[in-house]
C-alpha cells in the first residue's frame, strides 16, 4: 500500500520544483525528503521524478500520484472541518424515543428550543414501542429515550442511581396522579379527595399493566382497597371520554389530563393519602453525555419539565 505521507512529500517536491524547496517548506532536511521520495518510488515500482537542470519535474507516474495526493489532502481537510463541527455540536444526528403523554408538554418545546440553537443537528424523533425503550439506548439505536420509573426519593431528585453497563437515568420531573370525575359526580365539589373516597366507585382503566399502572395499584393498596375496573382503555383521551359519559372515575397523571388535553365533560381533583406519583426520566448513553449536542438536548428537556411543573392543575 502506498504511504500517504510520502505522497504528500512528493507533492511538496513537485509544487516547489526542487528537493531543497520542498525541504524548506516541510521543515525537513533535503536528505530526508530524498529518502521519502526514494521509498515511495520503491513502493510504486516506477520512477516518479526526473532531473531538469538544478531542479526536478514529475514523470507521468509522479503527476498521477501528485494529483491523488492533492485529492487526499483536500479530503483530510474536509474531514477535519466536519469533525470540528460535530465536536462542537453544530452537526450530527440524535435519535430520540418518547412516550405519548410526554410528547406535547416536554418533547415538543425541548426539541423546538434545541433546533433553534443547533439547526445543523438532525433529529430522529419517534414514539416508543409499548415495551421498555431502555433497550434501544443500551443497544445504540437511540441516543436518548424518555421513560417512566418509580418516584425518586425527595433527597435524590437530581438523578436516579446509575446501573453499571446501562445508560444513565436522569430524572426530569415527577408526574402526580389526580382523580378524574364526571362533571356532575357527587365528589366533584371537593378540591382534594382522599384516595379511599374512591374505593367503592367503578373505575375506568387508562393504563396497560406496567410502570404507569403500578403507582395507581400501589397507592390504592396503601389506602386499603383494590380498584374495580369496569372499563379498560389504552389512552387518556379515550379514558376521559368514558369518564365523561358517567361509566366510572379514573386516576390519571397530570401530563395526561392537562389543560390542553382535558375533556370538557370531566373535572380533575387532587388526591392524597397517598398521592400516586410516577417519575419521568431520560435514559442517555454514557458517551452521549460527553458531547455538546446531547447535553444541550438534556438541558432543553429539563427546562421544559420545569415549565410543565409550574402549570396549574
Amino acid at each position: 500500500m502506498l504511504d500517504v505521507r510520502r505522497m504528500q512529500v512528493l507533492m511538496a517536491v513537485v509544487s516547489s520544483g526542487s528537493v531543497t524547496g520542498a525541504a524548506a517548506h516541510l521543515g525537513y532536511t533535503p536528505s530526508a525528503v530524498s529518502q521519502q521520495v526514494a521509498a515511495l518510488e520503491k513502493q510504486a515500482g516506477i520512477a516518479l521524478l526526473e532531473r531538469v537542470g538544478r531542479g526536478v519535474r514529475p514523470t507521468a507516474a509522479g503527476r498521477l500520484l501528485t494529483e491523488h495526493a492533492a485529492t487526499i489532502s483536500r479530503n483530510v481537510a474536509e474531514a477535519e472541518t466536519a469533525l470540528a463541527e460535530l465536536r462542537a455540536g453544530r452537526t450530527g444526528r440524535l435519535a430520540i424515543r418518547y412516550f405519548a403523554t410526554a410528547g406535547a408538554s416536554l418533547v415538543a418545546p425541548a426539541v423546538a428550543r434545541f433546533r433553534a440553537e443547533h439547526p445543523g443537528v438532525r433529529i430522529d424523533l419517534r414514539l416508543s414501542d409499548p415495551g421498555d425503550p431502555l433497550a434501544e439506548v443500551t443497544e445504540g439505536r437511540a441516543d436518548l429515550a424518555l421513560m417512566i420509573r418509580p418516584q425518586t426519593p425527595p433527597n435524590n431528585s437530581a438523578h436516579l442511581p446509575h446501573v453499571p453497563h446501562l445508560p444513565h437515568l436522569l430524572h426530569l420531573r415527577d408526574d402526580a396522579y389526580a382523580a378524574v370525575l364526571p362533571a356532575g359526580h357527587h365528589l366533584a365539589d371537593r378540591d382534594v379527595l382522599d384516595l379511599a373516597d374512591l374505593a367503592d366507585e367503578p373505575w375506568v382503566g387508562s393504563e396497560p399493566p406496567g410502570p404507569c399502572l403500578e403507582p395507581v395499584l400501589t397507592a390504592c393498596a396503601a389506602a386499603g382497597f383494590t380498584p374495580h375496573f369496569v372499563v379498560e382503555s389504552g389512552d387518556y383521551a379515550t379514558a376521559q371520554g368514558f369518564v365523561a359519559a358517567g361509566l366510572g372515575i379514573g386516576l390519571m397523571p397530570l401530563l395526561g389530563v392537562g389543560p390542553g388535553t382535558r375533556h370538557p365533560g370531566v373535572v380533575v381533583r387532587e388526591v392524597r393519602k397517598p398521592q400516586p406519583v410516577r417519575a419521568i426520566c431520560a435514559a442517555v448513553r454514557d458517551l452521549s453525555l460527553t458531547e455538546p449536542a446531547p447535553r444541550a438536548l438534556v438541558e432543553a428537556l429539563r427546562e421544559a419539565a420545569g415549565a410543565a411543573d409550574a402549570r396549574p392543575m
